[in-house]
């Protein structure tokens, strides 16, 4: 496993290994229960916890590297909400040099009340209008997540990294998967989104589908 990779363990947070010395002879132990552990275990003689999960001494010739575990916290419900709002506004920005345009091509006024009537016309041009700004949308979230970044620039402010289920930078396609999978959040009246502030590993649905973490650097 690299040093970017995760160890896991029961709880709440993720442990993001990369190498230290550790003196030669130094004993191992259980990060669980304490337990001093013997060499070549596979779990820990006292609780089971199983020892790939744990930092293992790597072969370096003369032993003596061991693995630094670095925490990392999933994030919860309302620290991805307030993700979400920054990256709306800041995704407004560009959006309005683009499209306020088209709305007044298509004689649109600037109140929230004319834009809802010409949004919920089902016009052609509100449907394009619908389209475009769910390609803006599309290409904001799942571009910025599967840079190096790992995250949209709401989710950077805050510290937050989008990953997979190993701690790793996701694909676009992932990216992708995940972005189109809040419609199905949606449909479920909002439930799928509040299910990052209760499950184990705080994924909303969509992360679920998407097999991915939202994760905050401590």
């Amino acid at each position: 496993m690299t040093s970017s990779s995760v160890a896991w363990y029961s709880g709440t947070h993720e442990l993001f290994r990369a190498p230290m010395s550790r003196p030669q002879g130094d004993p191992l132990q259980c990060p669980r229960c304490g337990t001093e552990l013997p060499s070549g275990a596979q779990s820990c003689p006292a609780c089971g916890k199983r020892l790939a999960d744990t930092p293992q001494q790597q072969s370096n010739g003369s032993g003596g590297e061991l693995e630094q575990r670095r925490v990392a916290v999933y994030a919860g419900f309302w620290l991805r909400a307030i993700a979400y709002f920054l990256d709306s506004f800041l995704l407004g920005i560009p959006m309005e040099f683009v499209l306020s345009p088209l709305l007044k091509s298509n004689h649109v006024g600037t109140s929230v009340q004319d834009l809802w009537r010409f949004y919920s016309s089902g016009s052609r041009q509100a449907i394009a209008f619908s389209l475009l700004v769910q390609l803006f949308n599309w290409l904001w979230f799942a571009a910025f997540e599967s840079s190096g970044w790992q995250a949209t620039p709401g989710k950077r402010i805050l510290g937050l990294r989008v990953t997979d289920l190993n701690g790793s930078r996701v694909s676009f396609a992932r990216a992708s998967g995940r972005f189109f999978g809040k419609y199905i959040s949606v449909c479920t009246f909002l439930v799928g989104f509040l299910m990052a502030g209760y499950t184990q590993r705080k994924q909303a649905l969509h992360d679920k589908i998407a097999k991915c973490l939202v994760v905050r650097a401590i």
